[in-house]
């Protein structure tokens, strides 16, 4: 239903150099099912976008970052060679980091680099995503980790499966930057769940109405709140012929550091016993969760 994951998220929107800060608290008013997120809604007391690009951006690309200043330069890295081969030339392309409370130099690092900022206080991945994309204003939203790096094909490629007008959403897959005989079997392992469910990671992009439509990401979700959007997405293109798609020859990587800090195996070793807290004890669950994804850095 639309409207039903924006709820209770704060952000600031800072422009690259500018001491502007608009604070809204427009997510929490709840909003009717067939009510899209309205820009303006947003970013409350302000009726535009902060600047004004001589054309209509094509893409919107969100990076949410928790202390990421060790990684989101080489991800900034690629994603300018992306917008610099990109057909439609790279002013078609915003770069927007969500800052989720960092304490580190992620915010800085950002505005450095030409990026606009929002800063969400919400420490939730859902949250972060969702003030990305509430000040995005291109045309397709585009997601990608802080800790990964795309291809430089990757805006042609989604803008080649998107004016086909058959696919809601998609991504454009994804591989480690390291490969072991743990993390190979852990990737066989997921492979055929992702090709059953049609899902699917990388840089994952929807045209921004239908982002809306949806409600954005389930910020009551603390983990697999891309898996939902996807899903939410899905069902809402079926009504229309429309199908899930990967855009081919653009694999983004993304690190290895989970498995870095935890050891290449440890999806069979420690992940079985959080299935089980699942069936049992949901507050384990909650307490590995803030530990392994929120507090790990």
């Amino acid at each position: 239903m639309a409207g039903q994951y924006w709820s209770g998220t704060s952000i600031d929107i800072a422009e690259t150099g500018s001491a502007l800060d608009v604070r809204s608290d427009e997510f929490s008013k709840p909003r009717q099912a067939d009510q899209p997120l309205l820009f303006s809604e947003a970013i409350g007391d302000a009726q535009a976008p902060l600047t004004s690009p001589a054309r209509p951006l094509r893409f919107s690309l969100v990076i949410p970052a928790y202390n990421e200043a060790g990684w989101l330069a080489a991800l900034l890295d690629t994603v300018d060679v992306a917008r610099r081969v990109y057909r439609g030339g790279p002013d078609a392309i915003e770069v927007i980091v969500a800052d989720n409370a960092s304490t580190d130099a992620t915010a800085a690092i950002a505005r450095q680099r030409g990026c606009r900022v929002a800063t969400v206080a919400k420490r939730a991945i859902a949250a972060a995503r969702n003030g990305g994309a509430a000040i995005a204003t291109g045309e397709i939203v585009c997601f990608i980790d802080a800790d990964s790096r795309i291809h430089p094909a990757t805006f042609n490629a989604i803008d080649d499966l998107m004016l086909s007008g058959r696919v809601i959403v998609g991504s454009t897959r994804v591989h480690p930057d390291r490969w072991s005989i743990g993390l190979l079997a852990t990737w066989l392992a997921a492979l055929p769940v992702a090709y059953m469910m049609g899902v699917d990671a990388g840089v994952v992009f929807c045209r921004r109405d239908d982002f809306e439509a949806v409600g954005g990401y389930d910020e009551s979700l603390l983990y697999a709140e891309d898996i939902q959007l996807l899903v939410d997405l899905k069902r809402l293109g079926r009504a229309r012929g429309q199908r899930f798609g990967r855009a081919k020859g653009a694999r983004a990587i993304t690190s290895t550091r989970k498995f870095d800090k935890h050891g290449d195996w440890h999806f069979f070793t420690r992940m079985p016993r959080v299935a089980f807290w699942m069936l049992r004890d949901k507050s384990r669950v909650e307490k590995f969760t803030r530990a392994y994804w929120y507090e790990d850095r």
